[in-house]
């Protein structure tokens, strides 16, 4: 960096820096047969002794309904919410269709010898139980007074020192309203109610002259064209560039921004390459200078004749001076050289993904290892037992770049705990260690993170902070009551104020993602949906890696037990198909459920979708017989099975008495409970043919249509309002046809249209949901022309979500990580073709082996990896849960939440973040 102002600010934030110093691995290994229930017994319990609010995690679990206590458990060492249940002292068993990721049943030592809850006379523990009687999973952070649903499944929760967790046995609807526990999590914490963390802010709101500053800005130019400090000679080109970054937010494409980058552009050996261009280049010049290419629209590979993002990919260090031949520039291994600064690391990741390209591992390992113990980062480049000075500015820059990264969820959490715990009640943040003095530029970047990680209150009063320091000529100083504005302060501020970082910063507007065509030949499909949408290319990739992909034909359920997710696979076969960029990879997963290939613990998609016996799912089978429709095979003679005459023998004549779940009302489909699940059944059928018993369950979906237009989550109706279900219900009627399926689907787009967020996001479960936004933009697009507006917000929404792997987050807002099973919904809808009409050729593929069920092959699991059974949607929560593809698959998006039905439907629909429903242990349901 080496600029005046920063040199100024540096030398009053960082104090001297001295000398300091630096897990356990738990392996749980399942195995199960079909129809055998899975029991996972419980470690030693640590008792709630050892536990307090601010060590160690607490859980409870009320026994009440089966005449028991709540009992207490703690972990002194908490990892998962899966763990913690184990660790406490709990035992649990999953269900034979969902295996042990799915908590169907909980028992405890000390009560009734340790008998587990509900007994198998009153569930079966076969399918996921019904969101009427099932173990709904509830969580507190510290501090925290009252219990939220969890929008993770149990092993997508990670756990830090005073977080509570409670299990409670009955029903919840699908938004986790009713159901709570009876108790508190202070109740938990044994009148010891206190947690980390202060207040939130009281300052003022307030709105930031981003004009003013802009106009300032460019007064401070010198020839219209750089920033020369005070007694200089020189160009500053290091605030020149963020004089460039400022005016990109202020005012958008301008004469005065192309004059600076031009200059810029001109000047990039001497700004990057300081030392000559035969020398490493200065990685944090190189980083602005490729952030301004891309914030401006020019090419990074070739801004000023120079390709910047090969001068950072070729200069990351191989070690540090530890390895005993020490590169120049060089602190530690995967640093980039001549950095310097945390900032400057920083910068040029964020570089490269703002490019499309993958940051090297042990340049974002670098990054997270330069957090300190409190959550916040180090502003230097410290080594291994240095000093961690924390840096509020610093930290709130990493905060942004490794959300934007994907995968960091626990170091970005800690941040931004140390960012809410650093702010003081008027929103100022100091600028270091010791101080009390609110800092402009460590609010500013602040007030940015803390934005982009949906903590709106504190972003807001840290805005508001920053607009009553603004001075009267527009910049801003250091620090509160300076008189002398700067470019250094004044820069971040008018990011912040404008509500955007460098992580989204943009003066273009990119086009529509090219329509996939098919390699056969004519496209089969519709072209995509208007708007700036996701890389589809790049979200194939993602979904097609060895890592997610196993063996290239399935996905797994998050557990090591190598059980397939069949809900969850055929959810990436519809977002394969959908795009055509890939139908090798389609056919390699057609290929294994036709021929009935078995996964890693035995088991092929009849063990899923249960053809032939007495608990048949007739949401399964239909989601699988459409896949089949939709690749142009048999489903009369798919898996060595007529799909459709199972569907036909599962449509229901009336309802069920007494404790027969299997049918929910007259039209409805055996083990069905979800609208979802209904829907996909239908329209198996009638892409069949089959309409004449596809009738009554079209009637049947009709009349679960609310007033509103809207359809909910569950059969019976719970009278909730579901985006995603009310999309799916649309095209399955919009394909049936008739008078009043026409009506029912005009009547359901208009309600999916009026529940679009401000951002063009979508509600669900999980919050600002990828999973709902992709369903509604397939539902909209079912009449594009007329709801072109909302359908290109919506593709710009889901564009917005997805990670530099490809991948895309479970909500804004929420964890980064990019979830597997929100990529495929996001992937698939972003084109905008329904289920309905889905259709791709697989001419010119080849047949692709079929992988023993031995697991000879390595199964491949990363963090995050998972996606539950892709099926099963039972109650809203019991299951563990996990997260598809690296992220929390729980909480799609969809009624995560939900309800065990759900579940089940999730089990069926696969997509929707069944782990909401039904939060698997291991694995998130799906529909």
């Amino acid at each position: 960096m080496g600029t005046g102002q920063r040199r100024d600010e540096r030398a009053r934030a960082i104090p001297p820096r001295v000398a300091a110093q630096a897990t356990a691995l738990c392996v749980l290994l399942a195995a199960c047969m079909t129809f055998l229930t899975i029991t996972v017994t419980p470690a030693t319990a640590d008792g709630t002794g050892g536990c307090t609010a601010t060590r160690g995690a607490l859980v409870a679990v009320d026994f009440g309904p089966f005449g028991g206590p709540v009992e207490h458990g703690c972990d002194l060492t908490p990892t998962t919410g899966y763990d913690l249940l184990h660790d406490a002292g709990f035992s649990t068993a999953g269900t034979q269709h969902d295996g042990p990721a799915f908590i169907c049943r909980i028992g405890y030592g000390a009560f009734d010898s340790g008998t587990q809850y509900p007994t198998s006379d009153k569930e079966p523990c076969v399918l996921t139980p019904p969101a009427t009687a099932y173990w709904s999973y509830w969580i507190a952070a510290p501090g925290q007074k009252d219990w939220t649903y969890s929008p993770y499944g149990a092993m997508d929760r990670k756990l830090k020192d005073g977080d509570v967790d409670a299990w409670v046995y009955g029903g919840t609807d699908v938004q986790g309203s009713t159901g709570k526990p009876t108790f508190t999590p202070d109740d938990v914490r044994g009148g010891d109610p206190s947690g980390p963390g202060p207040g939130g802010p009281t300052g003022a709101p307030g709105k930031v002259d981003t004009k003013a500053a802009a106009t300032w800005l460019t007064g401070q130019l010198t020839d219209g064209e750089r920033v020369v400090d005070d007694g200089a000679t020189t160009p500053d080109y290091s605030l020149t560039a963020d004089t460039a970054f400022a005016l990109a937010a202020a005012n958008g494409k301008s004469a005065a921004l192309d004059k600076v980058t031009g200059y810029l552009a001109a000047h990039t050996a001497d700004f990057a390459y300081p030392d000559g261009t035969g020398q490493a280049p200065d990685a944090t010049a190189v980083a602005r200078l490729a952030l301004l290419a891309e914030i401006t629209g020019r090419d990074p590979r070739a801004f000023g004749g120079h390709d910047l993002l090969a001068a950072l990919t070729a200069n990351v260090c191989a070690a540090g001076p530890e390895s005993g031949e020490a590169t120049p520039g060089c602190t530690a291994k995967g640093d980039f050289r001549a950095s310097s600064y945390t900032e400057g690391q920083a910068l040029a990741v964020l570089a490269l993904l703002r490019a499309g390209v993958t940051p090297p591992a042990a340049a974002v390992d670098r990054l997270t290892r330069l957090q300190c113990k409190d959550g916040s980062f180090t502003s230097i480049l410290i080594r291994s037992g240095e000093y961690c000075d924390p840096d509020p500015a610093t930290t709130g820059l990493v905060a942004l770049v490794l959300h934007r990264v994907g995968g960091h969820e626990d170091a970005v959490s800690a941040a931004r705990a140390y960012l809410g715990g650093a702010q003081r009640a008027d929103g100022a943040l100091p600028g270091y260690t010791g101080s009390t003095t609110g800092s402009v530029n460590a609010t500013a970047y602040a007030a940015q993170a803390l934005a982009a990680l949906g903590d709106t209150t504190r972003a807001t009063a840290a805005v508001g902070w920053l607009s009553r320091q603004q001075l009267k000529s527009g910049g801003f100083g250091f620090e509160e009551g300076a008189t002398d504005p700067a470019v250094y302060a004044t820069s971040p501020a008018v990011l912040a104020g404008s509500g955007t970082s460098l992580v989204t910063l943009t003066t273009k507007a990119t086009g529509p993602t090219p329509p996939p065509t098919s390699p056969s030949g004519t496209p089969t499909t519709p072209a995509p949906a208007p708007g700036a949408g996701p890389d589809l290319k790049k979200g194939v990739a993602y979904l097609t890696t060895a890592a997610n992909l196993r063996q290239g034909q399935y996905y797994g359920d998050g557990t090591t037990s190598g059980r397939a997710d069949f809900g969850l696979t055929i959810d990436g076969a519809y977002a394969l198909a959908a795009t055509g960029l890939d139908n090798a990879r389609l056919r390699g997963i057609v290929d294994f459920l036709d021929h009935r290939g078995k996964d890693g613990a035995g088991r092929t998609v009849d063990d899923w979708t249960n053809v032939g016996t007495s608990y048949a799912a007739a949401g399964s089978l239909g989601k699988t017989a459409l896949l089949a429709e939709a690749v142009g095979r048999d489903p009369r003679h798919f898996a060595g099975h007529d799909l459709i005459a199972a569907l036909d023998k599962a449509v229901c004549a009336k309802a069920g008495t007494g404790g027969d779940r299997a049918c929910a009302a007259k039209g409805a489909y055996t083990y069905a409970p979800s609208v979802f699940a209904q829907s996909l059944a239908v329209m198996a059928q009638v892409r069949a043919g089959d309409t004449t018993s596809a009738q009554r369950p079209i009637a049947y979906l009709e009349s679960l249509q609310e007033s509103s237009g809207a359809w909910p989550s569950l059969i019976p109706s719970t009278k909730d309002s579901d985006v995603d279900s009310t999309a799916i219900a649309a095209m399955a009627l919009d394909l049936a046809g008739g008078a009043t399926a026409d009506k029912a689907v005009a009547k359901a787009l208009t309600w999916l249209a009026s529940r679009q967020l401000a951002d063009g996001g979508f509600p669900g479960t999980a919050g600002d949901s990828v999973n709902s936004a992709a369903l509604a933009v397939q539902g909209l697009s079912l009449d594009a022309p007329k709801y072109a507006r909302q359908i290109a917000k919506a593709r710009t929404f889901l564009a917005s979500q997805q990670n530099g792997d490809g991948g895309f987050a479970v909500a804004k807002g929420g964890d980064r990580r990019s979830d597997l099973r929100a990529s495929t919904q996001a992937v698939g809808g972003a084109t905008g073709i329904s289920f309905g009409t889905l259709k791709r050729s697989l001419t010119g593929t080849s047949p692709q082996p079929t992988p023993s069920p031995s697991g000879s092959a390595p199964d491949i699991v990363t963090t995050g990896d998972a996606g539950g059974t892709g099926d099963s949607g039972g109650a809203g929560d019991g299951g563990a849960g996990t997260s598809g593809g690296g992220g929390i698959l729980a909480a799609t998006g969809v009624q995560a939440g939900a309800l065990a039905a759900i579940a089940v439907l999730l089990m069926l629909a696969g997509w929707r973040t069944v782990a909401v429903a039904r939060r698997r242990t291991g694995t998130g349901s799906g529909r």
